[in-house]
């Protein structure tokens, strides 16, 4: 019934969480939320149309540490109701019909592997297809391990198949959420005509704790953080989640004239 704000630590009510898009009404800090809030959150209700839902991740490698990651992969789907770490749809923002697809960082840290990385690539097809601008949603720890160069593969795969999305001028935002990290930021999620990100996210390749044991030097302040990018021309625009429907919309209708 009761959530604690991680940013300044106000005790909130889940309903008045709820009406104020899962962020602190005191200093507006963003909690993670999964991907039926951010559809919710972004597609005009009664226009979501799920595409490719059924598809799962196999173990190609037979990988197993703490657990048999086959064994890991029922877990997740039994905990977050989810089959994969990304959910893609067609669907309309404000009246404008786009493709969209959601990461989830509750099922394996939003983790990419091949299931995720063909679902993207889908989706990018489905947009070069019928015109669509494309919205991607990264909330997400990286590659995963556990299908090793099969999961670094689909770096390139999504990439090549935005490469394609540009030379046929079909829109794509990117909208980074807290954390965006590791192949993801590595591949998709920079590679947008326009991006976007949350106040206060995580956005990098690797954490601030391995890049501070390389270079051994302390880090600024904000280091990594959404402002601290915007500062130094990575993004285009941090976006509080109340405003980014309005914001994805106005943009989209800027590019399409």
């Amino acid at each position: 019934m009761w959530k604690k704000c991680e940013g300044c630590g106000e005790i909130i009510h889940q309903m008045q969480l709820e009406e104020n898009l899962f962020t602190c009404v005191k200093c507006n800090y963003h909690f993670r939320v999964g991907s039926k809030e951010y559809f919710s959150i972004l597609v005009d209700e009664g226009s979501f149309k799920e595409t490719d839902a059924k598809m799962r991740s196999t173990d190609p490698l037979g990988f197993s540490d703490t657990k048999a990651y086959k064994d890991r992969i029922k877990e997740s789907i039994k905990k977050s109701s989810l089959n994969d770490a990304v959910r893609t749809a067609r669907g309309k923002i404000e009246r404008i019909p786009v493709v969209i697809a959601c990461m989830d960082f509750t099922f394996i840290g939003g983790s990419m592997g091949s299931v995720v990385g063909e679902k993207v690539a889908r989706a990018i097809d489905l947009a070069c297809k019928t015109k669509r601008p494309l919205i991607i949603v990264s909330s997400t720890g990286g590659a995963r391990m556990m299908e090793g160069a099969l999961s670094l593969m689909q770096m390139a795969k999504t990439s090549s198949k935005l490469a394609v999305l540009a030379e046929r001028h079909v829109p794509f935002v990117s909208i980074l959420t807290d954390p965006t990290t590791g192949g993801v930021t590595a591949s998709w999620a920079m590679l947008g005509d326009i991006i976007l990100a949350e106040p206060g996210a995580l956005i990098g390749f690797a954490g601030p704790r391995v890049i501070r044991q390389t270079i051994g030097k302390e880090l600024p302040k904000g280091f990594q953080r959404a402002e601290f990018l915007l500062e130094h021309g990575f993004l285009d625009h941090v976006v509080h989640r109340k405003e980014m429907k309005q914001t994805v919309a106005r943009l989209l209708r800027l590019i399409l004239g």
